[in-house]
């Protein structure tokens, strides 16, 4: 699974030195701390030292003090004006230098607002929060957030230039210009390194060959999963829900056993083969720690480059287009800046029990299901936007084989677009995987599975048509809260945990 430490590596241009006052002479005794003893040795106390707010030294003794003066070395004279040196020449001289640490200069506002946005990662709950307004936004414009159909795109675009046909699954491929979850799904991965990069984030991370190996079979699995299922952890779940789709809950159900097969197989290699995955890792072009990095500079190209991707659309004709390429820029944002992973709400119980991620899945959905059902009620969308023909068979079968592929893989679909962005090689070939794998998995393995399945195991089930839109949301919080009890008492006892 790939690194997930977050880093500090400070303001836009490197940590500044400290600033420090010039010395300054201060007769009589040690600020703070004790008087010197007549005729005995000097002390020195050093800057830092909590009896004092600078660097103090005592000098040492001119001769036999003999119990003699006390002599400032800033004027010579005692507190009568008295030349010491001359009536006593065993007189003690003292040397009182005081650094005093200078306040920091105030910093400017776009320093204030470059260490807030960048200078460590969001709380994940806030990001699940932000992403989940940001995809009620899309639906007001045309519908929610998704992932995995903008990848199946790049996918069946790769495969036509090389001659290939899709006559089951596709008669015509739209262009990734012309289909408004490839142009999402392609500046969320522009949006992620652009935050990647202003936050000095960015490196060419390769992990041992092993890791690489699993990396493209986890991106298979999830290409598989996601065709199988109509959708990955966006659109079959974290849209899904919101959506009221029955299928999306059987999907997430099929997820949470994916998941914990994937677990214990990991936890199994650990055991016994664990130089499966171990080898060499490399780091390239990581942002320097002790120099002014240009990784922020780079960082606002990216970014304007995804912004200006709006430019080739007609702003009369195309408005839609233009909202998901925009919409896209920021989602990437938040996940990278966020580092939102459904991978770890539905693993780390399993793992280390930590609750927090689940938790912070719950906070977006929560929101999700509010805006969402609002939008339909209203009529401003249509009620079965979000609700894919998948129940029961295809949701279960797919989210098993998504789940295994992701936990493999160390990310989802969104969770490998983000962490390819900041450069992990690992999640590049999840991507490649997924990319390669959908439009095959579309053509020759859907059409076969939905040939031997009855219609009852394979419709789209809209919840409030069934249970009305107050028995739907009531379902739903009931399964949050649920799973909410479920995890905090995990957290808590560590039943469920692996460690």
């Amino acid at each position: 699974m790939p690194d997930e430490t977050d880093r500090n590596d400070g303001a836009m241009g490197g940590t500044p030195p400290e600033s420090r006052n010039g010395s300054e002479t201060t007769p009589g005794a040690i600020p703070g701390g004790d008087a010197p003893r007549e005729g005995g040795p000097a002390v020195t106390v050093q800057e830092g030292d909590p009896r004092t707010d600078g660097a103090v030294r005592v000098g040492e003794p001119t001769g036999n003090t003999g119990g003699g003066a006390t002599r400032n070395t800033t004027t010579g004279m005692d507190e009568k004006g008295t030349d010491l040196i001359d009536q006593d020449p065993g007189a003690t001289v003292i040397s009182a230098t005081v650094e005093e640490e200078q306040e920091p200069p105030e910093p400017g506002i776009f320093d204030e607002l470059y260490t807030t946005l960048f200078g460590k990662s969001w709380n994940m709950w806030i990001g699940c929060i932000i992403l989940s307004i940001l995809s009620i936004s899309l639906f007001i414009i045309a519908s929610p957030w998704g992932s995995s159909g903008g990848l199946n795109n790049f996918g069946q675009n790769f495969y036509s230039a090389l001659g290939m046909d899709f006559p089951e699954s596709a008669s015509t491929v739209p262009r990734v210009r012309d289909f408004r979850i490839a142009m999402l799904s392609l500046n969320m991965l522009l949006g992620a390194m652009g935050s990647a990069l202003m936050a000095k984030e960015f490196a060419i991370r390769i992990p041992p060959k092993g890791e690489l190996v699993k990396g493209l079979i986890g991106g298979v699995l999830m290409g598989i999963g996601a065709i199988l299922g109509m959708g990955c952890t966006i659109g079959g779940f974290y849209s899904g829900w919101p959506s009221l789709s029955g299928g999306a809950l059987v999907f997430t159900l099929g997820m949470f056993f994916g998941v914990y097969i994937a677990i214990q197989y990991l936890l199994w290699e650990m055991e016994n083969r664990p130089g499966w995955s171990s080898g060499k890792t490399s780091t390239y072009l990581a942002a320097s720690t002790t120099r002014m990095s240009y990784q922020p500079i780079a960082g606002l190209i990216v970014l304007a480059i995804g912004a200006s991707l709006a430019i080739m659309y007609n702003g009369t004709t195309e408005k839609v287009l233009i909202g998901f390429v925009l919409i896209g820029l920021a989602i990437g944002f938040v996940l990278q800046r966020s580092r939102f992973c459904v991978v770890r709400a539905l693993r780390e119980p399993f793992i280390s029990g930590d609750a927090d991620p689940a938790v912070a899945i719950m906070a977006g959905l929560l929101v999700g299901i509010l805006g969402f059902t609002v939008i339909k009620v209203m009529g401003i969308r249509s009620e079965t936007v979000g609700v894919a023909p998948i129940y029961w068979v295809p949701a279960i079968l797919g989210g098993v084989i998504f789940g295994m592929g992701m936990t493999v893989a160390g990310g989802c679909t969104t969770g490998a677009t983000w962490r390819a962005a900041e450069g992990h090689v690992k999640l590049w070939m999840a991507l490649v995987g997924i990319i390669l794998t959908m439009p095959l998995a579309g053509e020759y393995l859907r059409p076969g599975l939905l040939d031997m399945l009855p219609d009852s195991m394979n419709q789209s089930v809209f919840l409030p048509d069934t249970l009305g839109y107050g028995g739907a949301v009531s379902l739903m919080l009931l399964i949050i809260t649920i799973w909410f009890i479920f995890v905090r008492w995990n957290e808590r006892t560590g039943k469920l945990a692996a460690f």
